[in-house]
């Protein structure tokens, strides 16, 4: 005799198992709390009359002999449940359920209490099946969910416990259940909330860079250029108006001040009786005072806090964005990088290139609506060789599959990021947060920013710094005329 499909009965002890509200270690064990037979005996009675008074259903699981005949269907009930309804008035109801089905090999065949222990005695062991994946901790709150509830779900649908690692310099975490179909599934599940987090709710860890903030002069202007703006720009922008107003009140406030010196004025009263008194309102004159001057608008009226301003020691230009989310992807981007050094400099031809920084421009949203502001790369000489080196670059990432599909097909656009609204700390952050930049760019719009050697390519890691002031560098190539630049910067 064979069992007809082995995990349909998988699925029925599961559900039965589940049905017990066993934790999972029972079910994994097969037994209750209770592991001490005295303490079981000792309650027995109790719990028995508590069952009774309750109306609670007892389940018992034994072995039944079930022929087959000539005259009846080839499939034979293997497995069935008493179910022992006992009422208040002391009669009993058996109540027969099929939880498993198993194809007889010949019509004298018969299921014996034998064939039951070799199906129900092994899922009903202490033995677990598990499953390690490799997850990095800046996914395992995907995992979990709001609140544990993606955890709870899976582990409560799989009849699995889901173990997370005890220390953040453990990057893996184990899955354990009561079969290897359960485990198999739930780690396909798991594989599904961190495919969905990487494409859509992860952020970038790491950018391919080309470091600016190594020159003095360009993060002194950046300096200036933050301080110009939350400190003296918006105020000097509405002087005029100021001004206007101040003579158009100051007219106001002499003629109420005359009025308030002038003639004295004689107001009637007429007494109707010993408690009331009559005025006459009309020949009260009305005086006029002037409001109280409004306040001057600043930067965070606009939007505009220090916040949103790059750092001008990490000032860069950004090749391409990637999602790095554990140390394996991390040292194969780096190995990429450092492989194609040759390749980059023959775009390059061997020759040193410089970039010239002037103006400004939005690259989301409108002036008045920015959510990035930046300045524009231009390349001396018009040749290109910028472009063609960072497309090597961009290229050989994509083919090592470290890309996203949605950011290969972005095109490049060198650009030089000064404001980010992205980048706010404090209570105005959102998604689509955006500051006016109007009265930056009519004062900086026409920036020449300068010309500068570009000595190298980095892969940076966001968030972690330097002690130079620059984004962590993981793997580096030098440009040609690195040398000259150094001796530059110095």
């Amino acid at each position: 005799m064979q069992l007809a499909n082995p995990s349909r009965v998988d699925c029925a002890l599961t559900s039965y198992l589940k049905s017990k509200s066993l934790t999972y270690f029972e079910r994994i064990s097969g037994v209750g709390k209770d592991n001490s037979v005295m303490d079981k005996n000792k309650n027995y009675k109790k719990k028995k009359q508590q069952h009774k008074a309750a109306g609670v259903c007892q389940f018992q699981w034994r072995p039944v002999s079930v022929s087959s005949s000539s005259s009846s269907s080839n499939i034979g009930e293997s497995l069935v449940k008493d179910v022992a309804n006992e009422s208040e008035d002391g009669h009993h109801v058996q109540e027969v359920i099929k939880v498993a089905q198993v194809v007889a090999d010949n019509s004298d065949s018969t299921i014996s209490s034998c064939v039951l222990d070799d199906c129900v005695e092994p899922m009903l062991s202490a033995e677990k099946h598990s499953h390690s994946l490799q997850v990095d901790a800046s996914l395992i709150h995907f995992i979990k969910g709001k609140v544990g509830s993606a955890q709870k779900r899976i582990e409560e649908e799989m009849a699995v416990k889901i173990v997370f690692p005890s220390s953040k310099n453990e990057e893996s975490i184990v899955i354990e259940g009561i079969s290897t179909d359960c485990v198999t599934i739930a780690s396909e599940k798991i594989q599904a909330i961190i495919d969905e987090a990487i494409k859509t709710n992860l952020d970038y860890s790491h950018f391919v860079s080309l470091p600016l903030g190594i020159y003095p002069e360009l993060v002194d202007k950046l300096v200036d250029f933050q301080n110009s703006i939350l400190g003296i720009n918006y105020v000097s922008v509405d002087a005029n108006v100021e001004s206007d107003y101040n003579e158009e009140t100051s007219d106001i406030k002499n003629k109420g001040q005359e009025l308030i010196e002038g003639d004295d004025v004689a107001v009637e009263l007429k007494a109707e009786d010993d408690n009331h008194v009559k005025v006459d309102s009309t020949s009260i004159p009305f005086v006029s005072y002037p409001p109280k001057p409004p306040r001057l608008p600043n930067a965070s009226d606009f939007g505009i806090d220090k916040t949103i301003f790059i750092k001008p020691a990490t000032f860069h230009l950004t090749v391409l964005m990637l999602k790095l989310w554990n140390k394996e992807r991390v040292n194969a981007a780096s190995d990429v990088l450092k492989s194609i050094s040759s390749k980059v400099i023959d775009a390059l031809d061997n020759r040193l290139v410089s970039i010239r920084l002037k103006g400004l421009d939005t690259m989301r949203g409108s002036l008045s609506r920015a959510r990035v502001l930046y300045a524009p790369v231009e390349e001396i000489g018009s040749e290109d060789r910028l472009l063609r080196a960072c497309q090597v670059i961009i290229d050989a990432f994509v083919e090592a599959g470290l890309v996203l599909e949605k950011d290969a097909k972005h095109k490049l656009k060198l650009h030089a990021t000064v404001m980010n609204a992205r980048n706010r700390k404090g209570k105005r952050q959102s998604k689509n947060d955006s500051f006016d930049a109007r009265g930056v760019f009519k004062q900086f719009g026409s920036e020449d920013w300068g010309e500068y050697v570009i000595p190298e390519a980095h892969l940076s890691q966001r968030f972690v710094y330097d002690e130079n002031g620059y984004y962590h560098c993981c793997a580096s190539i030098p440009f040609p005329g690195k040398e000259a630049c150094k001796m530059q910067t110095d």
